[in-house]
């Protein structure tokens, strides 16, 4: 039988968050590259909540735009509404986030992907994969009509539509999320290969129509103005739009008392689900079980769009039946008279064991084959196209022979994304939080693009008038910091007057605006009036010179910290190690090294399971070993 072939420089399967990064990649460094999606209707999809960024997937959605991803260019294009979060903290956890009209997300991102040269989109299901005789290196992929297409890269991003069931209550759904087709064969073919999966869930809420709420009974909440974009390319000007309001409600003690009466209908707790959920997004059934004492939760009512009357409850995700949620719904304040247009519902799902992982995303068993986004075992759509970009990247880097592109945990919170699931044991979806990063505040979210812009433009995934805009604004902050550090103002009463009305001390001899800005109870916009020759700087600006001169000493702290981390990644562990050998390791740190293979000290200091003493060992064995060749010599 005669079957179609094709042959491509890149394969990429799956056009969600992850895929449409990693082919956008691909095709603008010039590479033909094709994309596979189950239904073209579904490219970047928003499946689940109707928001981009929050806290720590906001710094993960700035870091990728200042490499040259398309998340937040897209997202200052089709938001609703925008909020600055943790405002009341310091810089470090300030995230971004807004809430996204996902029919209109998806329609951009749909347009940029079939208008990009090199880009081929190709509806249908790949089911197996196509590998050399040793089954050592990948050679392309198979879809369901038999047809084949030859690649020097594959990349898997096929997000939580594998073997995927949706579950409610007594329904159980052979499907992908909002009913849409699932993948079936092409976890078995991965088996086949050796790789090891796992059973991961996760879930949604009901959507309800707009119409029949009731949004007095409810606390209103809205947009920050002004609006700062996402993107560092947006023009701000262009972001100050009128904005949607959201909403927010409680549920109470008898919808609590509901849920209890039928906790032996819900699959999560009958056993009907298999998989393991998020531990930091838990259903509403698992909020009232696991914490009898609260009385009531947060439930934030979200618009879904602007042309719909859809509006999505974040914070009820759920697996009960639907009429249990049908009556819980109608318990909350406002919701008296809901009606539901969308059940809940949790989906089950294969995933890859993602220790199958170099740092790349490129798996160990097989050179050029990459995987990326949920199928790696993390959640979310931010955490999903930061990977998609980073394999895209390594996967071109790798086919033009090129160094790989690897961002480790002191450069970027994607740094941090990516270390942790290839170093750690993940038993559920991975989400991103602040409090993973050792060095946040070092990698804020306001600083990304003078983090990362320089290596977007190496990659040639920046502009010219990107890189161009960013290192002037690095010159400007260098040069207001210089010029605060060398004006000195003397201390006469006008300006202590001045002190006086911002509840500041009075000074007793000249001091530099620049300690002066030190004081908790100065800012540079409140001293202002005591700097009368300031030139005018955009508020960007402003807030980097504010954060270096305030956070100067811990800066400086976290920065020797970065050091000795860089120490400890530079010492290499050889590829060829055989931990089983060095007996002095516990059994447990010689399983988890000889299973991991990390590449460094450092990498291995942070794999569950191997202790400092055994770090001990390694650095004896390391320098035993070094003698021994000097010798031998």
């Amino acid at each position: 039988m005669a079957f179609l072939e094709e042959q491509v420089d890149i394969v990429v399967v799956g056009a969600g968050h992850a895929g449409v990064e990693a082919a956008l990649v691909s095709a603008k460094r010039g590479h033909k590259t094709l994309l596979f999606t189950l239904s073209p209707d579904s490219i970047s999809m928003m499946a689940c909540n109707p928001n981009i960024g929050g806290s720590s997937k906001g710094h993960l959605v700035r870091e990728l735009d200042a490499l040259g991803g398309m998340m937040g260019k897209v997202c200052d294009q089709s938001f609703l509404q925008s909020r600055m979060l943790n405002q009341s903290k310091g810089p470090a956890v300030h995230s971004l986030r807004a809430q996204a009209d996902k029919q209109v997300y998806s329609r951009n991102m749909r347009h940029l992907v079939e208008n990009q040269e090199n880009l081929h989109i190709r509806q249908g299901e790949i089911v197996s994969l196509l590998c050399n005789e040793e089954k050592t290196e990948i050679r392309g992929v198979v879809s369901s009509t038999g047809a084949r297409y030859y690649a020097k890269a594959v990349l898997i991003c096929t997000g939580v539509y594998l073997n995927a069931r949706c579950i409610y209550g007594e329904v159980s759904e052979e499907t992908g999320p909002n009913g849409l087709r699932r993948a079936t064969k092409l976890s078995q073919a991965l088996l086949d290969l050796g790789f090891r999966l796992q059973r991961f869930k996760t879930g949604t809420p009901a959507r309800v129509d707009r119409r029949s709420l009731d949004f007095s009974k409810m606390e209103v909440q809205k947009g920050d103005v002004p609006v700062v974009p996402f993107s560092f390319s947006t023009d701000p000007a262009s972001v100050q739009i009128p904005q949607e309001d959201c909403y927010l409600t409680y549920t109470c003690e008898e919808g609590h008392e509901m849920i209890r009466e039928n906790i032996d209908r819900s699959p999560m707790y009958n056993g009907v689900i298999q998989g393991t959920g998020p531990r930091y997004c838990p259903s509403i059934e698992d909020k009232v079980m696991k914490f009898p004492e609260k009385n009531r939760h947060q439930i934030f009512v979200e618009p879904e769009g602007r042309y719909t009357n859809e509006m999505y409850l974040s914070g009820l995700s759920s697996s009960l039946p639907e009429d249990v949620q049908m009556r819980i719904l109608r318990t909350m304040a406002g919701f008296e008279k809901s009606e539901m247009v969308r059940c809940g519902y949790a989906i089950e799902y294969d995933c890859l064991n993602s220790l199958e992982l170099e740092n790349t995303l490129e798996t160990k068993k097989i050179s050029g084959l990459y995987f990326a986004g949920q199928m790696n075992g993390s959640s979310g759509y931010e955490e999903a196209a930061v990977q998609g970009f980073m394999a895209g990247i390594n996967a071109v880097q790798k086919i033009e022979g090129k160094e790989p592109f690897v961002l480790d945990r002191s450069e970027a919170y994607i740094g941090v994304l990516i270390d942790d699931l290839v170093t750690k044991e993940n038993k559920e979806p991975y989400r991103m939080m602040t409090s993973r990063a050792e060095y946040r505040l070092l990698l804020r979210q306001d600083n990304a693009d003078l983090r990362l812009r320089e290596k977007g433009y190496a990659l040639g995934m920046v502009s010219e008038e990107e890189i161009k805009a960013t290192r002037e604004k690095q010159e400007a902050i260098q040069k207001e910091l210089r010029r605060m550090e060398t004006t000195y103002i003397g201390a006469n009463a006008e300006n202590n007057r001045i002190l006086e009305s911002i509840s500041s001390s009075p000074i007793q001899s000249g001091i530099s605006l620049r300690e002066l800005c030190k004081r908790p109870e100065c800012n540079y916009q409140n001293i202002a009036p005591l700097d009368p020759e300031r030139p005018f700087l955009s508020p960007f600006i402003q807030e980097e010179v504010e954060i270096e001169i305030k956070y100067e000493g811990y800066i400086k702290r976290q920065i020797q910290q970065v050091e000795a981390f860089k120490k400890m990644e530079r010492k290499k562990l050889p590829k060829d190690i055989c931990y089983h050998d060095i007996h002095n390791l516990r059994l447990e740190a010689r399983q988890k090294l000889d299973l991991i293979r990390p590449e460094n000290m450092g990498m291995a200091s942070r794999i569950s399971g191997v202790s400092p003493a055994d770090l001990s060992v390694l650095l004896i064995y390391l320098e035993k070993e070094k003698e021994r060749r000097k010798e031998e010599k």
